[in-house]
Parts: structure tokens; sequence; C-alpha cells
């Protein structure tokens, strides 16, 4: 199991260590490291500052939003950083929520979600690849612009630049059964949101019959501490966040994962709590067990005996939301 460096997206502003972070975990081997976007930092800016100072390390985001950008667009970013950090780029893509989609980026929320993440992944594949002019006879992502407000001149068109390669990892952040499955089949990798080593029926079916070198790749808060409800507190404050405010109470991709991992009734207090603006509530209301088994938390020995259980699954990459360069040293250690 390699390890990788998940960095997330920025807070109020850009995150004075991450680039300190990066560079120690390139040092003790760590594989990857990884950036995020939400509604406010990007996630391609900061991985480019990485990749600068770094020389070794894999570059991967954790993801990107489809409605940012046109898929075409999201090839450019992925080739020209492949380039410019000499082959080192993974692209993780996530579709987001209604909320964050028609909120934010001001369009509809894909009527069929897995269409519309299988027409991207087509195009961008098509990019990478340049072996004819992008085209796609698409339900979302259609190439040229057939639409009737168009003015019918469009043009299929090869990349200028040669990709570095045609291969490029393409990973998806997928939630719901049918979302994994298909991921498995179009991507190259899994980014799961909520992964618990002791849990493997929840995904059991999505994932049967993976391609050889399919890359399983969960992000874990790990955190080194003597008190393990302290060390949860984050995991805690940001499950809060996921389940009750990113999303509708009618719907949250991210609630009915939660559910589907044993914990309904939990899931749906924290939506309500978090609802009625009773937000520490619904945080002290985040069970300890959960966040504790999608975590690794506590003393040496404590995590050094958990990560077994992370090491018998199908987790190909672990990648650690760790904060602190002792708790990357420790980890690289117990993963040696």
């Amino acid at each position: 199991m390699r390890l990788g460096l998940a960095l997330g997206y920025w807070g109020r502003g850009p995150s004075a260590d991450h680039v300190t972070l990066a560079r120690e975990a390139e040092r003790l081997g760590y594989d990857s490291v990884w950036t995020a976007e939400s509604w406010g930092s990007d996630a391609f800016t900061p991985l480019t500052w990485i990749a600068a100072q770094t020389s070794r390390i894999k570059l991967g985001t954790a993801v990107a939003q489809m409605a940012a950008r046109s898929p075409t667009t999201t090839a450019m970013h992925a080739l020209t950083l492949d380039h410019l950090s000499g082959g080192r780029m993974l692209l993780g893509l996530g579709l987001s929520g209604p909320q964050v989609v028609e909120g934010w980026y001001g369009r509809p929320f894909p009527a069929s979600p897995l269409t519309a993440t299988r027409e991207y992944v087509d195009v961008v594949r098509q990019v990478l690849r340049r072996a004819a002019p992008v085209a796609l006879d698409g339900r979302f992502h259609p190439l040229p612009y057939p639409g009737p407000d168009g003015t019918g001149l469009g043009k299929a068109l090869k990349p200028i630049t040669h990709p570095l390669r045609a291969d490029l990892p393409i990973l998806l952040g997928a939630e719901g059964p049918k979302n994994v499955a298909q991921t498995t089949r179009i991507a190259d990798g899994w980014l799961p949101l909520y992964w618990s080593p002791t849990r493997p029926q929840v995904y059991e079916a999505s994932l049967a019959g993976l391609p050889q070198g399919f890359l399983v790749a969960p992000m874990a808060r790990v955190k080194v501490c003597d008190d393990v409800a302290e060390g949860l507190l984050p995991v805690k404050v940001m499950l809060g966040f996921y389940i009750g405010g990113m999303g509708h109470a009618a719907r949250n991709f991210h609630a009915d994962l939660m559910a589907r991992m044993g914990y309904e009734e939990e899931a749906r207090r924290i939506q309500r709590l978090f609802l009625e603006g009773r937000r520490e509530e619904a945080v002290l209301a985040v069970p300890d067990a959960f966040a504790d088994e999608i975590s690794l938390v506590g003393p040496r020995e404590r995590i050094a005996e958990r990560l077994e259980l992370w090491r018998k699954g199908p987790v190909t990459d672990l990648l650690a939301l760790a904060p602190d360069p002792h708790t990357l040293r420790v980890l690289a250690d117990l993963n040696a």
C-alpha cells in the first residue's frame, strides 16, 4: 500500500505549511500529494506551486470539480502540468452535488450523473490520446457544440500541444454504488470519500472484478496523539459539515453514504441539527465510532494495529490528511 499526502483545499487563505509538508512527504518516500477545491481555492494552481518545489512525488487532484471546467479545459490543465512536472500528474475528478453545481458554478446539475461523468471522461481521454479531432455526440458534453443558440461554425480540433502521456491516470470521486461500479469500467482509479476497512461489504458488489492495476485511494485523517477523542474532533467537524452542510435535506450524497455504512439514523440527525443552525450540536452528534473507523488516530501502537486492516483490503494508496511532519514520519515508518 502506497502513501499519499492529502492537503485538501484552503480555508480562509493559503496554508503556509503545504509546500513544507509536500517536500517532507517526498523525502519520506510518499508516492503522491493531492490538492482539492470546493468554492474557494482551485486544485491546479497550488499543485503547480508544489510541483515547482519537488522533483519526484506524483501530483494529484482529489478532486477537481467537473462543473468548474469543460472537459477540454480540464484536459488542458492536466496535460500542461504533466509536461511541467515531467509526467507526475494524476487527474482526480468529481461531479459534486446540485447545491454547488447550480449555486456556485451556475450550471444545471445533470439529470443523469453517470452519463455526464462518462462523457466527461471520454472527452478528456480523447484530448490526451490526440489520435483525432475531439468529437462527441453527447447529451451533456457534445463537441463541436450543436445547440440551437450556436453559430453552427464549430470545428472539431486536436490539442496544439502534444500530451506527454496518452495514458495519464484518471481517477473519479464516486459515492453511489452505480457510480462506483462505472468508475471501475471507465477510470484508472477510485477516490472514496469515506473508507472503512471493517465494512468491505458496503462496496463489495461495486468493486467486483477490479481491473488489474486499478487504484483505490481513500483519504483518511491520520494523527499521532495520546488522546483519541481529541484527535477525532477534526474528523467530526469535517463530517458534520459534509453530512449536514454539503447538500440539501432532500438530496445529500454524503449523508446517503453514511447511511449505507450503517449510520442512517445518526446521519439524518446530523443533517437536521446542521440545517437548524445548531452546528456545534451537529458535530457532537457524529458518532465517535464512525469517525474512528474511517481514520487512523491515536498513539503510534494503535495506528500500527489499525493500519493492518487497511492493508488487507483493496486499498492501493492511503491518502493521509496528516497536518504535521511527525505524523507523516510515523506513518511512513509504520508502512515501510
